[in-house]
């Protein structure tokens, strides 16, 4: 990823009235400062190059199962998290190695859970698709479609009841919004005003299908327009700061306010739905896959903050180097890692252990005593 060209935005450079030389408009980073855009952008390449070292350790068998590569959205995911306060909650769909990372579990962790292993984030048990970690508020990635937003309610009521002013960050696909419990949870939202905000990752596809031939709806910010009380709207995706803007407006009305929002991240994925899924030649063309990746939400970041003076190429290029080394690394600590203890399998299954008189009625587990 090289952002020596630039072809974005110029952003105005301004005296600071010190004698120290320009300083960069703040208004066009959102009042970030220059340390807090790097660390944004840092999240982003880490992201990008963990699902790269994903993707390649999957194809040598190190992963088993499904794997759903985030490539190519990481904007929604540093965008939407990054503004959050750690007592905030966060629910997603399967989608959600990079959004784990972004919200704090480390990539060793989100790597050995990827591998199976002990060390993983949930101990090796829940893979690719169930990647949780309480402490940190991340409520997880759910496999089956839809199936987490009524939970997302359920953290909204939670809030509620207990007199707090946290959010809870709902991401999901755009399959969803052609399910009953999108309708019901939404609803139940604006109707108790619950401090949800949905955020739908609009990524064109629900596993092979263009969301339009599905769809009656072709904006699909317009399926929240039918309840009172909810702020819908549409962002590009592929924007790292319009999608934070766009999402700290929903959380000042979520905790202000105590309303719902439901915002249509518009992005891409440049990878299959799953490893399983060809990246194109199939449902997509090679050409449209490239015309969404000239608008790489890495790139286009990384020359914004160079143009404004916030970031050197060999900057960037270190930045990179680094995260390589960290996908590198979490490679490294998951081969190490050990498997987990066969008798764990039923360990969480029930509150006061494994009921001796079903497991003598399956008597094929007895490997497992």
């Amino acid at each position: 990823m090289s952002a020596a060209s630039s072809s974005g935005p110029s952003v105005a450079a301004v005296s600071d009235g010190t004698g120290a030389g320009p300083r960069e408009d703040l208004e066009a980073f959102l009042g970030l400062s220059r340390e807090e855009c790097l660390e944004l952008l840092r999240q982003m390449v880490v992201a990008r190059r963990f699902e790269e070292k994903a993707a390649e350790v999957y194809q040598i068998g190190k992963i088993g199962g499904f794997c759903h590569l985030y490539t190519g959205q990481e904007a929604v995911a540093v965008g939407a998290i990054s503004p959050l306060r750690p007592d905030d909650y966060v629910i997603t769909a399967y989608r959600e190695h990079a959004q784990a990372i972004v919200r704090g579990i480390t990539p060793n962790a989100v790597m050995a859970e990827l591998y199976g292993r002990a060390d993983g984030c949930s101990r090796g048990m829940g893979g690719s698709m169930h990647m949780f970690d309480a402490s940190l508020n991340f409520m997880g990635g759910h496999g089956i479609v839809g199936s987490h937003l009524p939970l997302a309610i359920g953290a909204g009521y939670a809030i509620r009841y207990r007199g707090g002013d946290q959010v809870c960050l709902c991401f999901f696909g755009d399959s969803v919004v052609n399910i009953g419990a999108f309708h019901e949870s939404v609803n139940m939202a604006a109707r108790w005003k619950l401090p949800v905000i949905f955020l739908l990752e609009n990524n064109q596809y629900g596993m092979g299908t263009d969301f339009r031939r599905v769809s009656a709806v072709r904006e699909l910010k317009d399926r929240g327009r039918g309840y009172a009380g909810l702020t819908s709207l549409a962002v590009d995706g592929m924007d790292l700061l319009a999608m934070r803007q766009a999402v700290e407006e929903a959380i000042e009305r979520a905790r202000d306010e105590k309303t719902p929002s439901f915002i249509e991240a518009r992005c891409f994925r440049y990878m299959g739905h799953s490893m399983a899924d060809p990246t194109h030649g199939t449902y997509r063309t090679r050409e449209e896959v490239e015309k969404w990746r000239s608008d790489d939400p890495i790139l286009s970041f990384s020359r914004r903050l160079i143009e404004a003076g916030r970031l050197s190429e060999e900057e960037y290029q270190m930045m990179d180097r680094e995260a390589i080394e960290v996908a590198e690394a979490a490679a490294a600590f998951a081969d190490r890692s050990p498997f987990p203890d066969p008798e764990a399998t039923y360990r969480y299954v029930y509150s006061d252990g494994y009921p001796d008189d079903m497991r003598r009625r399956d008597a094929w587990r007895k490997e497992f005593r």
